[in-house]
């Protein structure tokens, strides 16, 4: 998980104790499909997204974390949801503690190609919206899934 110079600040004062860190998720949908990375660090299916960066605009960072996880360029059409809460607080492999609050938008494919960034996203493929209890989905994406009813 790259961190931002923001982020790194913080971490170099208080290692790697719990933050509140603003994020931003995508459910790129088409077709009764909704597209779907591979995560590296959690080895599990969910939807692009990420951190957002000081003074970012959520929609900004939204379509920035699309195009970098995908290759793909977004269209953002509207706010879906936001979540927080215990369920969405991750410790990562090197021990970092992070308590996320998302924005989640609903957003369409409007360019590029895709094409995993190789770092922290392994695969980006479309799933089938009414299949998604068969894949092995991240915990942040199942707590999505589940409230807005697709799970």
């Amino acid at each position: 998980m790259p961190s931002s110079p923001y982020i790194q600040r913080l971490r170099d004062v208080i290692g790697t104790a719990l933050i509140f860190v603003p994020a931003v998720s995508v459910i790129a949908v088409d077709d009764g499909r909704v597209l779907l990375v591979y995560e590296v660090e959690q080895e599990a299916w969910s939807t692009p997204g990420g951190q957002m960066e000081v003074d970012e605009r959520p929609e900004d960072a939204a379509r920035r974390e699309v195009l970098e996880e995908t290759g793909l360029e977004v269209a953002i059409d509207e706010i879906v949801t936001a979540l927080g809460g215990p369920e969405f607080r991750v410790r990562y492999r090197n021990g970092d503690e992070i308590a996320y609050v998302t924005i989640v938008y609903r957003g369409r494919v409007v360019g590029g190609a895709p094409r995993p960034d190789g770092d922290e996203v392994t695969a980006v493929e479309w799933f089938p919206i009414d299949s998604l209890r068969d894949v092995a989905l991240n915990p942040f994406a199942i707590e999505l899934f589940r409230s807005i009813g697709w799970l």
